[in-house]
């Protein structure tokens, strides 16, 4: 972890890094494998180091969306190829990465708050458009 590197991928466990080991990082980016691996206290350190953290909702968003592919295909009874879904797969987590970099430039703050602002809108817009809120 205190290695200088250009980008870290933390994994394999959550709350990996913490506010104990976080101000050794030597990365110009993190992108999160593992679910939470930054408790809140090492995202702040971080941030003020300069780090950019692609956070675990947008870094572990492709299997979702591949789950969601597989889903419509057994619908649908057809098969897409391995090329069709990767295309489909890049072109959707391309455009949410921009999003969400987008907004976090905006709005002056890192991708974690941008990601989750942009993903309450969405709930938020889809529970309106239903009726519920």
């Amino acid at each position: 972890m205190a290695l200088d590197c250009d980008v870290f991928i933390p994994a394999a466990l959550g709350g990996m890094i913490h506010g104990e080991n976080a101000h050794r990082m030597r990365c110009r980016m993190m992108v999160e494998g593992a679910n939470s691996p930054t408790t809140p206290k090492a995202d702040a350190i971080l941030n003020e180091q300069g780090v950019l953290i692609v956070p675990d909702v947008l870094a572990n968003a492709g299997g979702v969306v591949a789950s969601y592919f597989e889903w419509v295909q057994n619908l649908q009874h057809f098969r897409w190829s391995e090329d069709e879904v990767n295309e489909k797969l890049g072109e959707i987590m391309r455009r949410a990465f921009r999003e969400v970099a987008d907004r976090a430039q905006e709005n002056g703050t890192p991708m974690r708050p941008a990601a989750y602002e942009l993903g309450i809108e969405r709930v938020v817009e889809a529970a309106s458009t239903r009726g519920y809120i």
